[in-house]
């Protein structure tokens, strides 16, 4: 397998990325017609398929395939880690100064890459947007819809596709990126955040004649959570103090409030303390207030250790500009 990742020693200038799970059913097809492609673009370029530990024959028919398209890279994962790992492995992989991540499946058309890598020309990213999705699930789409709108609202970047894998990266706006969960779709988010200029295009999507769709509507869920740790990731990585010691005073302000009421009822209405929950409540709120502003204290530790220990600042830099230039 290793002669099927070896590096190159000539530059790369695109890196076709495109996981594959279970999709034997695909893989010649999606070969031949990804390969048409790129080789009318007059670029140099690779095409690299990553294994997401399929349990079919698509392993196979990848490897089978390297004598044919020089160009192609196999990367076997062990096992299967999601989409989300797939995308980080081949870019990890990828050598190329521009990165075009497309679906094995071929719902995706791979004819619109040459428009992809146009747009990129005015951009630091181009999405996709599958404005004619042919997928059979109605309430899919409807859900999917509704996901697109909540994800632009929270993240301020307005996509009306977060869903679609086609997407087209200058190289500098991935660096130092690291995915988890379900965050590959949130790339054009990272990006934004450090200054990239994102569009969108419509792109054209084809009904799956092949194997089977590996999505739910559980993954709304999962979805959801990266979601929030994206904004928490953008908005307080660097101050996490801020969020706990927010929760932890919203705590103590609870706890004094109640506190004031206990003693109203005592006073006025001749209400025993031990009669009521308050004692309780009370305890129950300024220990959840301390709890809170020792974790966002600890969170404070843990990231300044992150920062040193990568050697990485809190900050992004895009140009100096000097006189001296």
């Amino acid at each position: 397998m290793g002669d099927m990742i070896d590096s190159a020693p000539d530059k790369i200038d695109l890196s076709i990325i495109a996981p594959f799970y279970n999709e034997e059913g695909n893989v010649v097809r999606f070969l031949e017609s990804v390969f048409k492609v790129a080789k009318g673009l007059g670029r140099r370029f690779e095409v690299i398929a990553v294994n997401d530990g399929s349990k079919d024959g698509t392993l196979e028919l990848l490897r089978a395939a390297v004598p044919s398209f020089p160009e192609l890279r196999v990367v076997d994962l062990r096992r299967n880690y999601g989409q989300t790992a797939a995308m980080m492995a081949g870019i990890d992989a990828a050598r190329g100064d521009t990165i075009l991540t497309i679906d094995a499946d071929l719902q995706n058309d791979p004819e619109d890459i040459p428009m992809l890598l146009e747009e990129l020309k005015r951009a630091d990213v181009v999405s996709g947007w599958r404005k004619d999705r042919q997928d059979h699930a109605i309430r899919r789409n409807m859900v999917s819809r509704v996901a697109n709108r909540i994800i632009s609202w929270v993240s301020g970047v307005k996509l009306r596709d977060y869903g679609c894998s086609l997407k087209a990266y200058r190289r500098e706006v991935l660096d130092g990126v690291r995915l988890y969960g379900e965050m590959h779709r949130f790339i054009p988010i990272y990006a934004s955040w450090m200054g990239a200029k994102v569009i969108e295009v419509p792109v054209r999507h084809h009904p799956r004649v092949a194997g089977q769709s590996k999505y739910g509507l559980e993954r709304i869920f999962k979805v959801t959570l990266d979601l929030i740790v994206v904004k928490f990731l953008d908005r307080y990585l660097v101050k996490p103090i801020y969020v706990f010691g927010a929760f932890g005073g919203f705590c103590f302000g609870i706890g004094m409030l109640a506190f004031l009421y206990m003693v109203y009822l005592k006073i006025v209405d001749h209400v025993s303390m031990i009669s009521t929950p308050l004692p309780v409540f009370i305890a129950m709120c300024i220990m959840m207030g301390f709890m809170a502003v020792l974790m966002g204290l600890l969170a404070e530790v843990l990231m300044r250790t992150y920062f040193e220990s990568s050697q990485r600042s809190a900050y992004s830099i895009r140009r100096i500009y000097s006189g001296m230039d």
